[in-house]
């Protein structure tokens, strides 16, 4: 799956950068380079999906529709 979010990047004073997702609340991440915060917040969101996917697919019925959707 391919998805865009944005990357919300600020320098932080101590040394390196500090970013967060505005679409994914709680998803954030902190590196000493861009490239490594971008990598870092790029897992935070990977895991809160995967982590919110699991949790909505345990209660769902066995005889559930479930099919895939494209935005874009």
């Amino acid at each position: 799956m391919k998805a865009e979010f944005t990357a919300i990047i600020e320098i932080i004073p101590e040394g390196g950068y500090w970013a967060i997702c505005p679409e994914v609340p709680g998803a954030n991440g902190q590196g000493e380079t861009i490239e490594e915060v971008k990598h870092n917040l790029r897992m935070a969101i990977e895991l809160i999906l995967e982590d919110r996917r699991a949790d909505i697919l345990r209660g769902l019925p066995k005889d559930a529709i479930r099919e895939k959707v494209s935005i874009g």
